[in-house]
Protein backbone atom coordinates (compact mmCIF):
# COMPACT_ATOMS: atom_id res chain seq x y z
CA UNK A 1 0.00 0.00 0.00
CA UNK A 2 2.58 2.06 0.64
CA UNK A 3 4.17 1.81 -2.72
CA UNK A 4 1.42 2.46 -4.49
CA UNK A 5 1.22 6.06 -4.27
CA UNK A 6 5.11 6.58 -5.13
CA UNK A 7 4.16 4.14 -8.56
CA UNK A 8 1.38 6.63 -9.27
CA UNK A 9 3.42 9.68 -8.96
CA UNK A 10 6.05 8.11 -11.32
CA UNK A 11 3.16 7.80 -13.95
CA UNK A 12 2.68 11.31 -13.49
CA UNK A 13 5.47 12.68 -13.69
CA UNK A 14 7.17 10.37 -16.76
CA UNK A 15 4.99 13.17 -19.36
CA UNK A 16 6.36 16.00 -17.58
CA UNK A 17 9.85 14.82 -18.40
CA UNK A 18 9.13 14.43 -21.84
CA UNK A 19 7.97 17.90 -22.32
CA UNK A 20 9.52 19.47 -19.56
CA UNK A 21 11.69 22.33 -22.36
CA UNK A 22 7.57 23.26 -23.08
CA UNK A 23 7.56 24.72 -19.48
CA UNK A 24 10.33 27.04 -19.14
CA UNK A 25 9.42 30.59 -19.34
CA UNK A 26 8.81 32.98 -22.20
CA UNK A 27 12.05 34.71 -21.84
CA UNK A 28 14.22 31.57 -21.79
CA UNK A 29 12.33 30.31 -25.03
CA UNK A 30 13.41 34.27 -26.71
CA UNK A 31 16.89 33.74 -25.20
CA UNK A 32 16.80 29.80 -27.06
CA UNK A 33 15.53 31.36 -30.32
CA UNK A 34 18.49 34.26 -29.98
CA UNK A 35 20.75 31.71 -29.61
CA UNK A 36 19.49 29.43 -32.66
CA UNK A 37 19.62 32.54 -34.68
CA UNK A 38 23.12 33.83 -34.10
CA UNK A 39 23.98 30.57 -34.75
CA UNK A 40 22.30 30.54 -38.18
CA UNK A 41 23.88 33.96 -39.17
CA UNK A 42 27.56 33.24 -38.00
CA UNK A 43 27.41 29.81 -40.25
CA UNK A 44 25.73 32.29 -43.49
CA UNK A 45 28.22 34.86 -42.42
CA UNK A 46 31.17 32.23 -42.25
CA UNK A 47 29.51 30.24 -45.42
CA UNK A 48 29.39 33.47 -47.65
CA UNK A 49 32.64 35.08 -47.53
CA UNK A 50 34.05 31.59 -48.41
CA UNK A 51 31.74 31.86 -51.18
CA UNK A 52 32.26 35.05 -52.15
CA UNK A 53 35.83 33.98 -52.66
CA UNK A 54 35.26 31.56 -54.52
CA UNK A 55 32.18 32.97 -56.89
CA UNK A 56 34.60 32.23 -60.25
CA UNK A 57 34.37 28.35 -59.79
CA UNK A 58 30.58 28.58 -58.48
CA UNK A 59 30.00 31.17 -61.86
CA UNK A 60 31.80 27.86 -63.38
CA UNK A 61 29.54 25.56 -62.15
CA UNK A 62 26.21 27.52 -62.82
CA UNK A 63 27.54 28.21 -66.45
CA UNK A 64 27.83 24.71 -67.47
CA UNK A 65 24.17 23.99 -68.45
CA UNK A 66 24.48 26.71 -70.71
CA UNK A 67 27.55 26.10 -72.04
CA UNK A 68 26.61 21.97 -72.54
CA UNK A 69 23.98 23.49 -75.26
CA UNK A 70 26.41 26.36 -77.05
CA UNK A 71 27.58 24.69 -80.44
CA UNK A 72 31.02 26.05 -79.84
CA UNK A 73 31.86 26.00 -76.28
CA UNK A 74 34.86 27.55 -76.28
CA UNK A 75 33.36 30.74 -77.78
CA UNK A 76 30.76 31.31 -75.12
CA UNK A 77 30.96 35.00 -74.02
CA UNK A 78 28.64 36.72 -71.46
CA UNK A 79 28.58 40.37 -70.78
CA UNK A 80 27.83 43.00 -68.27
CA UNK A 81 26.61 46.52 -68.90
CA UNK A 82 27.25 48.42 -66.21
CA UNK A 83 30.74 49.00 -63.76
CA UNK A 84 29.50 47.43 -60.53
CA UNK A 85 26.92 44.74 -62.03
CA UNK A 86 29.38 41.74 -62.17
CA UNK A 87 30.42 42.65 -58.33
CA UNK A 88 27.03 42.72 -57.13
CA UNK A 89 26.41 39.35 -59.14
CA UNK A 90 29.44 38.06 -57.37
CA UNK A 91 27.57 38.62 -54.01
CA UNK A 92 24.06 36.95 -54.94
CA UNK A 93 26.28 34.28 -55.70
CA UNK A 94 27.62 34.24 -52.61
CA UNK A 95 24.45 34.43 -51.14
CA UNK A 96 22.82 32.10 -53.52
CA UNK A 97 25.66 29.37 -52.51
CA UNK A 98 25.74 30.48 -48.60
CA UNK A 99 21.83 29.70 -48.51
CA UNK A 100 22.61 26.50 -50.18
CA UNK A 101 25.34 25.11 -48.22
CA UNK A 102 23.88 26.10 -45.07
CA UNK A 103 20.36 25.11 -45.60
CA UNK A 104 20.36 21.19 -43.52
CA UNK A 105 22.40 23.58 -40.74
CA UNK A 106 19.57 26.08 -40.34
CA UNK A 107 16.73 23.53 -40.12
CA UNK A 108 18.98 21.69 -37.63
CA UNK A 109 19.16 25.06 -35.83
CA UNK A 110 15.18 25.31 -36.39
CA UNK A 111 14.77 21.40 -35.09
CA UNK A 112 16.79 22.40 -32.30
CA UNK A 113 14.51 25.07 -31.13
CA UNK A 114 11.12 23.25 -31.70
CA UNK A 115 12.41 20.00 -30.22
CA UNK A 116 12.10 20.60 -26.52
CA UNK A 117 8.57 21.76 -26.71
CA UNK A 118 8.09 17.75 -28.41
CA UNK A 119 6.92 14.40 -26.78
CA UNK A 120 9.54 12.04 -27.58
CA UNK A 121 7.80 10.39 -30.67
CA UNK A 122 6.79 13.58 -31.98
CA UNK A 123 10.82 14.23 -32.14
CA UNK A 124 11.58 10.62 -33.24
CA UNK A 125 8.92 11.17 -36.01
CA UNK A 126 9.93 14.54 -36.85
CA UNK A 127 13.88 13.52 -37.85
CA UNK A 128 13.02 11.98 -41.15
CA UNK A 129 11.49 14.90 -42.06
CA UNK A 130 14.47 17.12 -41.71
CA UNK A 131 16.57 14.56 -43.54
CA UNK A 132 14.23 14.68 -46.50
CA UNK A 133 13.86 18.26 -46.85
CA UNK A 134 17.46 18.89 -47.71
CA UNK A 135 17.21 15.65 -49.83
CA UNK A 136 13.93 16.36 -51.98
CA UNK A 137 15.58 20.18 -52.59
CA UNK A 138 18.57 18.66 -53.86
CA UNK A 139 16.59 16.52 -56.57
CA UNK A 140 15.11 20.00 -57.48
CA UNK A 141 18.04 21.75 -58.20
CA UNK A 142 19.44 18.85 -59.88
CA UNK A 143 17.06 18.18 -62.55
CA UNK A 144 17.26 21.87 -62.69
CA UNK A 145 21.08 21.72 -63.86
CA UNK A 146 20.69 19.16 -65.78
CA UNK A 147 17.62 18.88 -67.83
CA UNK A 148 15.39 21.96 -67.25
CA UNK A 149 18.08 24.75 -67.35
CA UNK A 150 19.86 23.01 -70.35
CA UNK A 151 16.40 22.89 -72.12
CA UNK A 152 15.43 26.39 -71.54
CA UNK A 153 18.81 27.86 -73.01
CA UNK A 154 18.57 25.62 -76.02
CA UNK A 155 14.90 26.65 -77.06
CA UNK A 156 15.94 30.57 -76.12
CA UNK A 157 19.56 30.04 -78.66
CA UNK A 158 16.82 28.42 -81.34
CA UNK A 159 14.76 31.82 -81.14
CA UNK A 160 18.47 33.05 -82.89
CA UNK A 161 17.87 34.04 -86.52
CA UNK A 162 20.66 35.37 -89.54
CA UNK A 163 20.36 38.71 -87.84
CA UNK A 164 19.51 38.57 -84.54
CA UNK A 165 21.83 36.38 -82.08
CA UNK A 166 21.22 36.65 -78.15
CA UNK A 167 24.08 38.03 -76.25
CA UNK A 168 23.32 37.32 -72.59
CA UNK A 169 23.74 39.09 -69.58
CA UNK A 170 26.06 37.61 -67.09
CA UNK A 171 23.62 39.31 -63.97
CA UNK A 172 20.15 37.53 -66.41
CA UNK A 173 21.08 34.29 -66.91
CA UNK A 174 22.32 33.74 -63.05
CA UNK A 175 19.30 35.21 -62.04
CA UNK A 176 17.73 32.48 -64.08
CA UNK A 177 19.56 30.22 -63.13
CA UNK A 178 19.33 30.38 -59.15
CA UNK A 179 15.65 31.56 -59.66
CA UNK A 180 14.90 28.11 -60.90
CA UNK A 181 16.70 26.30 -58.54
CA UNK A 182 15.21 27.86 -56.01
CA UNK A 183 11.33 27.42 -57.25
CA UNK A 184 12.11 24.03 -57.95
CA UNK A 185 13.99 23.02 -54.60
CA UNK A 186 10.84 24.76 -52.73
CA UNK A 187 7.95 22.86 -55.12
CA UNK A 188 9.77 19.74 -54.52
CA UNK A 189 9.03 20.14 -50.80
CA UNK A 190 5.53 18.85 -51.46
CA UNK A 191 5.58 15.34 -50.48
CA UNK A 192 7.27 16.40 -47.11
CA UNK A 193 4.67 18.98 -46.51
CA UNK A 194 1.35 16.55 -47.11
CA UNK A 195 3.24 13.81 -45.24
CA UNK A 196 4.13 15.82 -42.34
CA UNK A 197 -0.01 17.02 -42.76
CA UNK A 198 -0.75 13.43 -42.86
CA UNK A 199 0.94 12.97 -39.87
CA UNK A 200 -0.65 15.35 -37.66
CA UNK A 201 -3.75 14.15 -39.34
CA UNK A 202 -4.85 17.38 -41.03
CA UNK A 203 -4.92 15.75 -44.30
CA UNK A 204 -5.97 12.31 -45.39
CA UNK A 205 -5.80 9.66 -48.83
CA UNK A 206 -9.62 10.67 -49.68
CA UNK A 207 -8.87 14.47 -49.24
CA UNK A 208 -5.73 14.56 -51.82
CA UNK A 209 -7.18 12.67 -54.31
CA UNK A 210 -10.88 14.97 -54.65
CA UNK A 211 -8.40 17.48 -54.67
CA UNK A 212 -6.26 16.51 -57.85
CA UNK A 213 -7.97 18.83 -60.28
CA UNK A 214 -7.80 21.64 -57.98
CA UNK A 215 -4.01 20.57 -57.20
CA UNK A 216 -3.59 20.46 -61.40
CA UNK A 217 -4.51 23.86 -61.32
CA UNK A 218 -2.30 25.27 -58.57
CA UNK A 219 0.29 23.87 -60.13
CA UNK A 220 0.07 24.81 -63.19
CA UNK A 221 -0.46 28.56 -61.51
CA UNK A 222 2.78 27.72 -59.71
CA UNK A 223 4.57 27.11 -62.15
CA UNK A 224 3.54 29.67 -64.50
CA UNK A 225 4.14 32.49 -61.61
CA UNK A 226 7.54 31.41 -60.26
CA UNK A 227 9.27 30.04 -63.67
CA UNK A 228 10.30 32.23 -66.73
CA UNK A 229 7.76 33.11 -69.29
CA UNK A 230 9.03 30.03 -71.48
CA UNK A 231 7.02 26.90 -71.80
CA UNK A 232 10.12 24.78 -70.96
CA UNK A 233 10.44 25.85 -67.63
CA UNK A 234 6.54 26.14 -66.89
CA UNK A 235 6.11 22.20 -67.90
CA UNK A 236 9.66 21.11 -66.51
CA UNK A 237 8.34 22.54 -63.00
CA UNK A 238 4.78 21.11 -63.87
CA UNK A 239 5.03 17.56 -64.69
CA UNK A 240 8.03 16.45 -62.07
CA UNK A 241 5.22 18.77 -59.29
CA UNK A 242 2.46 16.69 -60.21
CA UNK A 243 4.26 13.08 -60.32
CA UNK A 244 5.33 14.38 -56.83
CA UNK A 245 1.61 14.49 -55.55
CA UNK A 246 0.68 11.69 -56.95
CA UNK A 247 3.52 9.91 -54.66
CA UNK A 248 2.45 11.70 -51.41
CA UNK A 249 -0.95 10.14 -52.00
CA UNK A 250 0.51 6.73 -51.86
CA UNK A 251 2.86 7.66 -48.66
CA UNK A 252 0.05 9.22 -46.91
CA UNK A 253 -1.71 6.32 -47.74
CA UNK A 254 1.16 4.59 -46.44
CA UNK A 255 0.74 6.54 -42.76
CA UNK A 256 -2.47 5.65 -42.50
CA UNK A 257 -2.36 2.09 -42.81
CA UNK A 258 0.49 2.24 -39.91
CA UNK A 259 -1.40 4.82 -37.58
CA UNK A 260 -4.59 2.06 -38.04
CA UNK A 261 -2.21 -1.29 -37.41
CA UNK A 262 -1.05 0.35 -34.37
CA UNK A 263 -4.48 1.82 -33.10
CA UNK A 264 -5.83 -1.85 -33.32
CA UNK A 265 -2.74 -3.38 -31.93
CA UNK A 266 -2.93 -0.95 -28.79
CA UNK A 267 -6.96 -1.82 -28.44
CA UNK A 268 -6.11 -5.27 -28.29
CA UNK A 269 -3.83 -5.21 -25.91
CA UNK A 270 -5.53 -6.47 -22.35
CA UNK A 271 -6.88 -3.93 -20.35
CA UNK A 272 -4.98 -3.51 -16.80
Amino acid sequence: MVDAPRQIEDKTTEPEDELAGSEAPLLDHLVELRKRLIHSLIALGVLLVACFIFAGQIFDILLEPYRSVVPNPAELELIYTAPQEFFFTQLNIAFFGALFLGFPYIATQIYMFVAPGLYRHERKAFIPYLVATPVFFLLGAMLVYFAVLPMAMRFFLGMETENVSMLVKVSEYLGLAMTLIIAFGICFQLPVVLTLLARIELVNTEMLKKGRRYAIVAILAVAAFITPPDPISQIGLAIPVYLLYEASIWSVRWIERSRAAKEAAEAAKPQA
